[in-house]
């Protein structure tokens, strides 16, 4: 799935949803890394982001317009990333974590660690705790 450039880029809900939203702090930095993801090679979404970005639209259809096949290449979550995903919930779950909605982050965070994807978010403290080797496209 990599390029020349490297691997491709797994692209979170927060940062779709930021541009569809037109989100007044973040829509800038979210189109400008989104634009320079575009350009490094393929950027991914799974059914995680698909489904979390889907309640912004009426339909499949607006959806898919949004998510164009030229520009969103998409991947089904490979079964390893869903067993590592369950294992950094269940250590976050341990280490006192409280939120219970956290496992769908933990999906996206898996699957681009077991593939090798860059990933693009802003919320990068729970991935780097629980994905360390994962190199993210995040805010500072």
């Amino acid at each position: 799935m990599g390029t020349e450039d490297g691997p491709g880029t797994l692209v979170d809900s927060n940062v779709l949803l930021d541009l569809f939203t037109r989100d007044p702090t973040w829509v800038d930095w979210s189109a400008d890394h989104l634009a320079e993801a575009l350009e490094r090679g393929p950027v991914v979404v799974n059914q995680v982001v698909y489904a979390e970005v889907s309640l912004r639209f009426s339909t499949v259809e607006a959806l898919d317009a949004a998510l164009t096949h030229d520009r969103f290449v998409r991947a089904n979550l490979p079964w390893p990333a869903a067993y590592l995903a369950a294992r950094a919930h269940r250590t976050y779950r341990a280490r006192g974590g409280t939120r219970g909605s956290t496992l769908p982050d933990f999906l996206i965070g898996a699957h681009a660690a077991v593939l090798g994807l860059r990933l693009l978010t802003r919320d990068a403290a729970r991935y780097r705790t629980y994905f360390p080797s994962l190199e993210l496209i995040a805010p500072e």
